[in-house]
């Protein structure tokens, strides 16, 4: 709510005529939808064009569909209260002074009253009486309006308010057509004082007025002419308002459109949790008891967060108590946040302990088993309660059993699979049939081993394992060896084959150079006859044979060598 020097600003845009004497008296809201088990809040107000001193009023109410929870004074212009606010037999009382200058506005607060709804229906709020006094060193009383209220109760649809006034002179403007970009469904509330409206402007129109304030079928009394087609208000109070527009044609002003809006810019005023006494520390589901109170839109829902979990929403069913879900035993916390209509919030936070259920205890096992055979655990716990076996196998994913134990408490736990061999892990827990539980019990280790016939294979198992891949190793290089050999072999008949070939060329070079060498020494012993050879000339030709022969005796030799290698 804004304070009393901030009703200036607003009288500029809202305002009644100020040649009356006039007060009134309204409650606000005027209308309105609340379920069964919610709490709400009204506001009364005064309005007033001249200075008042002194207010008094009773507010009747019907105590079969309402009770009242709480009437507040915060911010009241009142200065004394020569009666302090009432509550008796349906009816809120109050009577109060204010000093001089007095007061002059249109929305000035005296009380606040906070409701409870008790059953589905209709419920009317009005004065049984009342009166405002001048400031005038008379005591006139100037009240010329006293409004009222009309709520539905229950799970019922809050009816529209009404939009427009019946035209009286035919041939003017119909009712402007008002929306608003910030406040656009009149039975919301929204977290914003600035409203802002618009309307469609006929090219027929020279002139619109507006007005505001917490009247619903006020007339608008500003002019403006050339016709502007919006208006922006600012730093409006918290608290349900009307904007009234009427269009003025060439015949008249027309009709007049009456459009709500509801404002609440303030967090609910009130947040308590209470944890509700517990007759067994173990229970798992716990209640809450959440006391909120929000002055002017009402609480709307909760948002609540246990420990680290995701954040959901709860709207209250009227009894004001909040049970959470099954919780582990330990220590916990909840943190909540209370809504009002608007959007704004208050949050308070608990916490909490859940003491545990004694663990179970086991009895009888055996530590040590073979592959094959069936493991089975007996333990004690609580007579006639579940008991919940977790077992994991080496490093692998925990499995979940249930058994139940018999009156005395004892319980018998059978794997319902024969173990296999290596390491098992087994706890319990204790669930009762309120979903408290207990802490685990400690792990309980059993170690299971092969059979004498299972060790015997693992031993074949072991040596073949080492026989086989040398049987193969060895095999494989006899294959190895075997192909080598076979390559070499081919390669040596290849070989000798051209040993043989190169031994035939040899062999073929040296008689074609022998009959060349021949050739031509029986030209040279011709050409002796008729002039006979020197001695030198002799010689060079049968050194030359000689060479010959010495030659391919030796090429001869060094391929029979290397057939003799190769063979």
């Amino acid at each position: 709510m804004l304070k009393g020097y901030k009703l200036g600003i607003i009288a500029v845009f809202f305002f009644l005529p100020l040649t009356v004497r006039a007060a009134f008296l309204d409650i606000s809201p005027s209308s309105g939808s609340y379920k069964t088990g919610a709490n709400f809040t009204v506001g009364v107000y005064v309005g007033t064009s001249e200075s008042i001193n002194a207010i008094s009023g009773r507010v009747y109410f019907p105590t079969d569909k309402l009770e009242t929870v709480s009437v507040s004074k915060s911010g009241s212009i009142f200065s004394l209260w020569v009666q302090e606010p009432i509550i008796s037999s349906g009816i809120v009382s109050f009577e109060g002074i204010i000093l001089n200058p007095g007061y002059t506005g249109t929305s000035g607060k005296l009380v606040n009253i906070t409701f409870k709804v008790k059953a589905a229906g209709d419920a009317k709020l009005g004065f049984s009486s009342a009166s405002v006094l001048a400031n005038d060193g008379k005591g006139t009383n100037v009240l010329t309006n006293i409004g009222s209220a009309s709520y539905s109760l229950g799970d019922t649809t809050p009816s529209s308010p009404d939009t427009t006034t019946p035209t009286v002179i035919t041939g003017t403007p119909g009712a402007p057509q008002i929306s608003s970009s910030t406040h656009p469904d009149q039975n919301k509330w929204y977290a914003n004082n600035t409203p802002v409206f618009s309307w469609p402007l006929p090219s027929s129109v020279t002139a619109v007025r507006t007005a505001a304030g917490i009247i619903p079928k006020a007339n608008p009394t500003v002019v403006y002419s050339p016709p502007v087609a919006s208006r922006n208000l600012d730093s409006l109070n918290d608290g349900v308002w009307y904007f009234h527009t009427q269009f003025r044609n060439a015949t008249g002003w027309g009709e007049i459109t009456h459009f709500r809006f509801q404002i609440d810019t303030q967090k609910p005023t009130l947040f308590n949790i209470t944890e509700v006494a517990r007759s067994d520390q173990t229970l798992s589901k716990i209640k809450f008891s959440f006391d909120a109170q929000d002055e002017t839109s009402g609480i709307s829902y909760y948002e609540i967060k246990i420990d680290n979990n995701e954040a959901f929403n709860w709207e209250d069913d009227g009894s004001h108590q909040f049970e959470t879900a099954a919780l582990f035993p330990g220590k916990h916390s909840i943190f909540v946040k209370a809504f009002d209509q608007a959007g704004n919030w208050l949050a308070n936070t608990a916490e909490f302990n859940i003491e545990p259920l004694k663990a179970p205890a086991v009895t009888d096992y055996k530590k040590s088993l073979s592959s094959g055979d069936v493991l089975t655990v007996k333990g004690v716990t609580y007579g006639s309660i579940k008991v919940v076996a977790l077992v994991q196998k080496d490093k692998e994913e925990i499995k979940t059993y249930t058994v139940d134990s018999d009156q005395e408490g004892n319980f018998s736990f059978i794997l319902p699979d024969k173990v296999q061999n290596g390491i098992y892990s087994l706890w319990f827990y204790a669930l009762d049939n309120r979903d408290s539980r207990s802490l685990p019990s400690e792990k309980n280790i059993i170690e299971v081993k092969p059979t004498q016939l299972e060790s015997a294979g693992f031993w074949l198992s072991g040596v073949l394992s080492i026989i086989v891949p040398l049987i193969a190793l060895i095999i494989l290089l006899i294959l190895v060896i075997l192909r080598g050999w076979h390559k070499i072999n081919m390669l040596k008949k290849k070989l000798r084959k051209e040993v043989f070939e190169a031994e035939k060329m040899t062999h073929k070079a040296f008689a074609d150079l022998r009959a060349q060498v021949s050739e031509q020494v029986k030209i040279l012993q011709r050409a002796s006859v008729r002039r006979k050879l020197t001695r030198e000339e002799s010689k060079i030709l049968k050194e030359l044979g000689e060479h010959i022969d010495t030659d391919e005796q030796s090429v001869i030799k060094e391929i029979e060598d290397i057939e003799d290698q190769v063979k």
